[in-house]
């Protein structure tokens, strides 16, 4: 009954932000400007979708607290680790989404925020590693807080460079939290946090707010820390390599990305116009064509999971679907 009660909560919560949305972006006056580069929407849009996201992590955790639900969320300090995690990063996002700061910055300031967390709270390092084709277990030792930083910045990289188009990363989210609510892994708190971006996904789609940096830092937030804490503490969990594959596509993209960067000269996290979802929608024109075609690509690795294929030849295969697509549109799009 308590959950019941809560859902309906977080849910008129959010209706009444979704009903009253254009007096609340007249109050918080945080917008995102078109400036014919990058940035191709034709008016200026909201970024308050990172902070509705925050509003509703603090909400959540909250109230799981107090009602005593999803206990194991408040186990090993995974509650504080998410919320001051996710806020840190939120926060670095934040402030990029309005100052627009460098990318070296805004690099360093990610990488501080992991280190910090990982003193504070030592319990969120990656110590082993778990491959599911290979019978035996990867100790990092003096490596893990490197190794944890790093999984933490790529991810939070990832997520952001995946997020060039409407709907796009918000639908990925929500793919990501239905594997963890399927897997019975903190199932009310996923829920409850997806009835939030629900909410958002209607505005995103109307084109009345975006997410942000701040946004996608948070969201990135959120599942590293539930797959490292669900990996280490859950008897369902995914092998490493499983955790990849569900990643893929956005790995992919921001390892090709970054490749390539470095090739030409260019610094790795300095956003362009080439990622896979801005090829398809060149070549396409069409948006809803291309979240179709690169959400499809992103569950299709998850699927043949599911049924049994090893990762390897899943990452094999997926591979070279990704990298025929790539070299196709931009044969097409040359011609």
């Amino acid at each position: 009954m308590s959950v019941f009660f809560l859902s309906l909560f977080i849910f008129f919560f959010n209706l009444l932000i979704f009903l009253n949305f254009k007096n609340l972006t007249n109050y918080l006056s945080f917008f995102d400007k078109p400036d014919g580069k990058l940035k191709k929407h034709k008016k200026p849009v909201s970024l308050v979708g990172g902070l509705i996201i925050l509003i509703n992590l603090f909400l959540i955790v909250f109230f799981l607290k107090i009602l005593e639900l999803d206990y194991l969320l408040f186990k090993d300090n995974f509650s504080f680790i998410i919320v001051i995690l996710g806020t840190m990063f939120f926060l670095i996002g934040f402030i990029d989404d309005l100052k627009n700061l460098s990318p070296n910055i805004k690099l360093v300031l990610l990488l501080i925020s992991i280190f910090l967390i990982t003193i504070l709270f030592p319990e969120i390092k990656l110590k082993i590693i778990k491959i599911s084709f290979l019978d035996q277990i990867y100790f990092f030792k003096n490596f893990s807080l490197l190794f944890t930083i790093l999984s933490f910045a790529l991810l939070a990289n990832a997520m952001n460079m995946f997020d060039g188009i409407n709907l796009q990363l918000i639908f990925f989210t929500l793919f990501v939290f239905l594997i963890f609510i399927l897997k019975g892994f903190l199932p009310i708190f996923f829920i409850l946090i997806s009835i939030c971006l629900v909410f958002l996904a209607i505005l995103n789609f109307h084109n009345k707010v975006f997410i942000g940096d701040g946004g996608c830092y948070l969201i990135s937030a959120i599942i590293g820390c539930a797959f490292i804490y669900q990996y280490k503490n859950f008897e369902n969990f995914f092998f490493g390599d499983e955790v990849f594959i569900i990643l893929l596509v956005p790995a992919m993209d921001m390892l090709r990305l970054f490749t390539f960067r470095i090739i030409r000269g260019k610094h790795p996290f300095k956003g362009d116009l080439k990622h896979l979802h801005h090829l398809v929608d060149k070549l396409t024109q069409n948006k809803n064509y291309t979240i179709i075609i690169t959400l499809s690509l992103s569950i299709f690795p998850f699927i043949l999971m599911i049924i049994g294929l090893k990762t390897y030849l899943i990452l094999i295969l997926n591979f070279l679907i990704y990298l025929t697509l790539v070299l196709f549109l931009e044969y097409k799009i040359k011609s």
